[in-house]
């Protein structure tokens, strides 16, 4: 491996691609729909996979179209909430070989987490499986409503990241890495596909393999 081009540090996309949190969501979101007589919804884990990857806000709109924002607003802090609560109580279903995987790639790389979510939610990750320890820094949609692309950026500046990749599942990823001006690798395991010829794993083990002879 040529030191001068390989990658010097990995950015994960999380949903789709270290976890499936679809589950807990969707039983969280439920809940809070409870709570409010102008909704009825009952959402499914395949409900919360669809919308994986979009901006938190962006979700409410195409969830519930028929709310008003006022409506809108107050599920989106009950459910927010919640699904906080839940995810630090029950988790989400991590991809096989999670913590083997960071422990081989993470004395190499520097790894790194972006991701449209609220804040709290990289957190709960991290805090759930106990894996704060590998990672140098994270970015969300939560924390300064910026885009992917933005946060992408904004990690690889403030870690002085020379030659990142950014690891992820969906369109939306790749979109997003290309406006951040990374180098892309598919999740082929996760929620979505990329219409773009990209490097791709079709396991999370496979990454350590394919960092090291892709760059």
């Amino acid at each position: 491996m040529n030191p001068t081009t390989s990658y010097d540090s990995l950015i994960f996309d999380l949903d789709g691609t270290l976890w499936d949190s679809t589950q807990t969501i969707a039983d969280a979101w439920n809940a809070a729909i409870n709570q409010f007589d102008f909704v009825d919804n009952n959402l499914t884990r395949e409900d919360i996979r669809n919308i994986a990857g979009m901006p938190y806000d962006a979700i409410y709109e195409k969830l519930f179209p028929g709310l008003s924002t006022e409506q809108r607003q107050e599920l989106q802090k009950t459910a927010a909430e919640l699904e906080l609560e839940y995810l630090y109580k029950q988790g989400g279903e991590p991809y096989p070989q999670l913590r083997q995987t960071l422990e081989l790639l993470q004395p190499k790389y520097k790894l790194c987490i972006v991701s449209n979510c609220q804040s709290g939610y990289i957190e709960a990750f991290l805090q759930y499986f106990d894996l704060q320890s590998y990672f140098t820094d994270i970015a969300c949609y939560g924390d300064k409503s910026l885009s992917k692309g933005e946060n992408i950026r904004a990690v690889v500046q403030r870690n002085n990241l020379q030659r990142p990749v950014y690891i992820g599942d969906t369109q939306g990823d790749y979109d997003a890495s290309v406006k951040a001006q990374v180098p892309f690798i598919l999740a082929a395991y996760g929620f979505g596909e990329v219409q773009a010829e990209v490097p791709a794993i079709a396991a999370l083990a496979d990454l350590q393999e394919l960092v090291s002879t892709t760059a």
